[in-house]
Parts: structure tokens; C-alpha cells; sequence
């Protein structure tokens, strides 16, 4: 059976006519129970196709959420995704940051930030522990060039150095720059290729992305934002939670909510230790301020739309559910031709 018919049957499901009726509804809570293996992404996809609003998906751990995530690549590739992360920077630390994991953890504030349509955001408690700068902050330290604009080399240049943005001869990771006569290169923690401008006097010619490896221009645009590392200031903005960042309106499907909050005060507890061992060292801000305990978050929580997704154990029957019947795969025993 192809991935289109399963889709197809997905669609007619009376399950699915009761998610389209509750994401209408004025009700603020749900519970989604019997979904086993990847029948979960077919729903989610199903849900994203209708929904109006941003969707917020939280599972228990990376892993688990990388693969929904790639799941749902494949069943909706013309529709916006987003994988957010954890920093893997540890709390109080002096270290070097994972770029990589920066970049996409920019990104998706940005394009949250700057987004008009609807978007789906896949993620896990470790990413929400760590705050994130306010939408002001974020919109106050984010350059944008567009071609035609009368702007400097000169100007871009010493943003850049404010930035915290290192000059190098060959740009190859986030938060790089190199300048060859009037042409920039930057890689920007706002996209996953760098840039490369081009001047004419002080005019904004042409912005292209290109090639790391072969220097080639992939492709032409009109206008882009050029973001700092927003780790960087950890320790000097003001900063809030994730879902004090995503728009009010933004429906939230979580798995195991008490494992969710379990493991954000687990975190948050490893930080104010962290936090009473460097005090003594240096001027740190308070856990509070950079870090969401498990507390916190489920007061937040309150103020979504949201879907729970359980078992049949650890559900509270008195709440609205809508239950799936799907089964596992069955053990095929080597009969290679039953799995086929």
C-alpha cells in the first residue's frame, strides 16, 4: 500500500472529523489515545493540513523527535517544518557551542518571529529548558540588507564585528565573515548557507547564497537577515520561555506531560547548583532568568489549546478523547514475505 492511499485513509477516518471539530471548538483540551508506530505522523500531518493556526509538537527526548520529524518531512514536504533544539551548552560553563545546533535554534526563532503562515515545530524538553531572547531583542540585534539599499561595506563590516562575528579568509560555519574587495561573504545564524553580497560603491548589487565547498551561487535574493549568535548574550538580556515567544494562539500536542515537566526541573535543578558554584567566581544571572523549570512551564501550558497524546493507562478517561485503533506491527518471525 502506498503512502498516498494510507494518507487517503487516514483523511476519511471519523477520528480525524472529531480533531478537525475540537481544533474549531472552543475547548482547550484533548486527549488522542491508541496511535501506535508512525500512524501518529500520519495524524499530525493530517492535522497540520487543516489547521490554522502554528503547531507545537513536544516529545519526550531528541531521538524520539527527530524521527516524527522526519516522518512528517515525507508526508508533507510543501509544508513549512521546523526542528528545534537544545543549545547542548551546559548551564554556567565557559565553552564553545555546538554552531549547528545555534543555527537551527535561530532559525526557528526568526522565522516564528517574521512568519505570517502557519508553522509546525517539532521539539523536546531539553530545547525548552533553555529561554530565549525576546522577540525586541531579537528584532534589535538582526541587520537586514536588501538589494538596492544604500548601505556601506563599511557599515555591514563593523556590525558584523558588534555582532561578535569572526573575519576569516574563507567563510565555512556560523558566525563567520570574509570581506574580498567589494564583495561580503557571511554565514549568517539566520540560514543554513552563507551569503555573499555584493557592492557597487555603496549600493547593495546582488545577494546570493552559495556552495561552502565549490564557491558556486545556489541561489538569488532579494532581501535577507543577518543574526548573531543569540547565545552570546545569555548572560546580559532579558529573556523568556519558548512558549512565551510562540504566537497565543499556537496549538500544543505533547506527549507525557508529567515526564515533560519532570525533566525540566531535573534541569533546572543541575542549573541552580551550577549557579551556586560559579556565584562565588563571577557575576551570573539567576537561574530564573536563563532557565524554565518544570514549574513554570505548567503554568504557562495552561494558556494553549492543546492535545494530549496518551495511553490508555496514564489518561484521565473523564477528560474529551478520541481513540484510534491502531495495533503494532506483528512479529514476522524471518517470513520476509508475511512483512512485504
Amino acid at each position: 500500500m502506498s503512502i498516498a492511499k494510507i494518507q487517503h485513509h487516514f483523511e476519511q477516518a471519523a477520528q480525524l472529523k472529531l480533531l478537525q471539530a475540537y481544533l474549531i471548538s472552543n475547548k482547550n483540551k484533548l486527549i488522542i489515545n491508541g496511535l501506535t508506530g508512525s500512524a501518529l505522523s500520519f495524524v499530525l500531518a493530517e492535522i497540520y493540513k487543516n489547521a490554522a493556526q502554528s503547531i507545537l509538537l513536544i516529545l519526550e527526548e531528541k531521538e524520539e523527535a527527530a524521527y516524527i520529524f522526519n516522518d512528517l518531512e515525507e508526508l508533507i514536504p510543501d509544508k513549512p517544518l521546523l526542528f528545534y533544539p537544545a543549545s547542548y551548552k551546559r548551564p554556567y560553563q565557559i565553552e564553545e557551542t555546538d554552531n549547528a545546533n545555534i543555527l537551527l535554534r535561530s532559525e526557528v526563532l526568526n522565522k516564528i518571529s517574521s512568519n505570517k503562515k502557519p508553522l509546525f515545530t517539532v521539539t523536546y524538553p531539553d530545547a525548552l529548558f533553555e529561554k530565549v531572547v525576546t522577540k525586541s531583542t531579537l528584532k534589535k540585534n538582526t541587520l537586514t540588507v536588501g538589494v538596492g539599499d544604500s548601505i556601506s561595506l563599511d557599515f555591514v563590516n563593523e556590525v558584523l564585528f558588534e555582532y561578535q562575528f569572526q573575519r576569516v579568509d574563507f567563510v565555512s560555519s556560523p558566525g563567520e565573515f570574509s570581506v574580498r574587495g567589494g564583495i561580503v561573504d557571511v554565514f549568517s545564524f539566520s540560514n543554513d548557507k552563507p551569503y555573499r553580497i555584493e557592492f557597487f560603491g555603496d549600493e547593495v548589487e546582488s545577494i546570493r547564497t552559495f556552495d561552502i565547498e565549490t564557491q558556486l551561487s545556489l541561489q538569488k535574493l532579494q532581501k535577507i537577515q543577518l543574526l548573531p549568535n543569540i547565545e552570546n548574550k545569555a548572560m546580559l538580556e532579558n529573556r523568556e520561555s519558548f512558549l512565551q515567544y510562540i504566537p497565543n494562539n499556537t496549538l500544543i500536542i505533547h506527549k507525557n506531560k508529567d515526564f515533560i515537566f519532570g525533566q525540566l526541573d531535573k534541569l533546572f535543578e543541575k542549573a541552580e547548583r551550577a549557579f551556586q558554584n560559579a556565584a562565588n567566581l563571577l557575576q551570573t544571572t539567576a537561574p530564573l532568568n536563563l532557565f524554565t523549570s518544570g514549574n513554570e512551564f505548567s503554568q504557562l501550558l495552561t494558556a494553549f489549546k492543546t492535545i494530549q497524546l496518551g495511553t490508555f493507562e496514564n489518561t484521565d478517561l473523564s477528560d474529551e478523547t478520541i481513540v484510534f485503533n491502531t495495533k503494532p506491527q506483528p512479529s514476522f518471525n524471518k517470513h520476509f514475505e508475511l512483512l512485504f
